[in-house]
């Protein structure tokens, strides 16, 4: 398998290792696979008698063929083990109520979804580095809205030869995220707050990324990255939308074949873009909804074919997915536009203006792949309340955005919401739907607890008592010069 750009601006195509240690494309543009693999039915139906390890190396080796089947399955076993993942199924399929199901990504180390590629992505990574026979340190750079920073500092902490950065807005996380970030050990780590929003973050990064002139005083050290815009983030991602499948058949939930819907909270596109690749791979999948909460960016695009930043920036309950830049959009355009040139011009136009269209035909192409809708910060508190009272089931508001869009479309599928987040990273949010609030976020864990009796996730477990490693903050316009002066050090 290879790789090439969505901007088409390659003079030649990629290996797997070659575009994940490279990160973004020179110049701009995102790595893509020229072709989508396979799976057949019988294929699919084999998985039902695999672990989630076992899926993972079936899912990568089609896309990882510059890995040996030997190293994937040296990277996936460390990922996934017992010791990082504190459910067998890694990624459980719970059902909730008639037709209605979630799955849970947050079982890994840092109680949010990115542990499921954030526990790999930093072992392809290396055997990437030993690939293409890197010779100058890694300089990982990391835009957060929150959960992404904790899972990649973990993933990468005290790696030969990687040298990690992590920028996060001042107010937009969670005090759980912040501290789980800022009290992170690790020879080889920094973390700074920014005075700005997630997006100011991503750009931060973007334009250091395709800033020539300020790459050459990287001396000794290449720019990677491990957000989404990082093919090694994005596959391990598929892995998960085929063991809810099989999971479902192995339980007898659905029948081989039987097309399911995946309801997804997003911000970044990066989760939903996961479960595209999954369809084009032949899963059976019968639509995916792009759920969006206040900063509904996306639904708009998906029904009216506009995407326009140039709208108020709302903090939310949900604040992993305040985003009003989807960087993976644009990695869905290309499959679906065909024309790398075509998305170049788009995002030529969206640069300068902000703003930018596509055609008729291509917005009804895309609205037979995805659906789309979007949850309000009451919605989300009552969804919260309502599935708990009913159904005996307790989720954080990304999930709630989900379920609250999955439950007013429901069709004649089953449907399955991804949950993105233990209840305990954001406890005075889901404390809220209660109408109960305490003195501090972790005494608001201490009520959470006791209100649903669900155990507590190992990843808040006495973090306010760690000590505080990081207290950096820096201006919005100053993560070049913050970067220059670590380097001097």
């Amino acid at each position: 398998m290879r790789y090439v750009s969505t901007r088409g601006n390659l003079e030649k195509s990629y290996s797997a290792a070659e575009a994940i240690r490279e990160g973004m494309v020179p110049g701009g543009g995102l790595f893509v696979p020229e072709s989508f693999p396979k799976f057949t039915l019988d294929e699919i139906n084999s998985l039902k008698k695999l672990n989630y390890q076992e899926v993972s190396i079936e899912v990568l080796k089609k896309y990882l063929s510059d890995y040996t089947e030997e190293e994937i399955k040296e990277c996936v076993e460390g990922a996934y083990s017992d010791i990082n993942f504190s459910h067998k199924e890694r990624t459980p399929v719970v059902k909730v109520e008639d037709e209605v199901y979630v799955m849970e990504l947050w079982h890994g180390p840092t109680a949010a979804f990115k542990d499921m590629a954030l526990q790999l992505m930093p072992r392809l990574f290396v055997k990437a580095r030993e690939k293409t026979n890197a010779v100058d340190d890694t300089l990982i750079l990391v835009a957060t809205s929150g959960d992404t920073g904790k899972a990649a500092l973990e993933g990468f902490k005290n790696l030969k030869g990687i040298k990690v950065v992590v920028f996060y807005p001042e107010e937009g996380v969670s005090q759980v995220q912040k501290l789980q970030m800022i009290t992170t050990e690790g020879d080889n780590l920094t973390v700074s707050a920014l005075k700005g929003n997630f997006d100011d973050c991503q750009t931060g990064v973007k334009d250091i990324f395709s800033d020539e002139e300020f790459n050459s005083i990287l001396k000794g050290l290449e720019l990677s990255s491990a957000n989404s815009i990082n093919l090694g983030r994005l596959l391990p991602q598929v892995i998960y939308y085929f063991k809810a499948y099989a999971q479902m058949l192995r339980d007898n939930e659905i029948t081989l074949g039987e097309k399911v819907d995946f309801c997804v909270p997003t911000g970044n596109f990066g989760n939903i873009l996961a479960g595209y690749y999954a369809m084009e791979m032949g899963l059976p999948v019968g639509k995916l909804i792009c759920a969006s909460n206040k900063n509904n960016v996306l639904t708009d695009f998906l029904q009216s074919g506009t995407y326009d930043k140039k709208r108020d920036f709302h903090k939310t309950m949900s604040p992993s997915m305040d985003i009003l830049v989807s960087s993976n959009l644009e990695r869905f355009l290309y499959h679906t536009l065909g024309d790398a040139d075509k998305v170049s011009k788009i995002y030529e136009r969206f640069n300068r203006d902000g703003v930018f269209s596509i055609e008729k035909q291509e917005l009804e192409n895309i609205q037979n792949i995805m659906e789309s809708g979007y949850t309000d910060e009451d919605m989300c508190i009552d969804t919260i309340k309502n599935v708990f009272e009913n159904d005996n089931y307790i989720m954080d508001t990304h999930t709630s955005v989900a379920m609250n869009v999955a439950l007013r479309k429901k069709t004649e599928r089953k449907v399955v919401v991804l949950s993105t987040a233990s209840i305990y990273k954001f406890p005075s949010s889901v404390l809220r739907s209660f109408g109960k609030q305490g003195e501090t976020e972790f005494k608001e864990i201490e009520m959470l607890n006791e209100i649903t009796g669900v155990e507590l996730h190992s990843a808040v477990k006495g973090i306010d008592k760690l000590p505080v490693l990081h207290k950096n903050c820096i201006e919005k316009d100053g993560m070049k010069e913050f970067l220059e002066n670590l380097i001097k050090k």
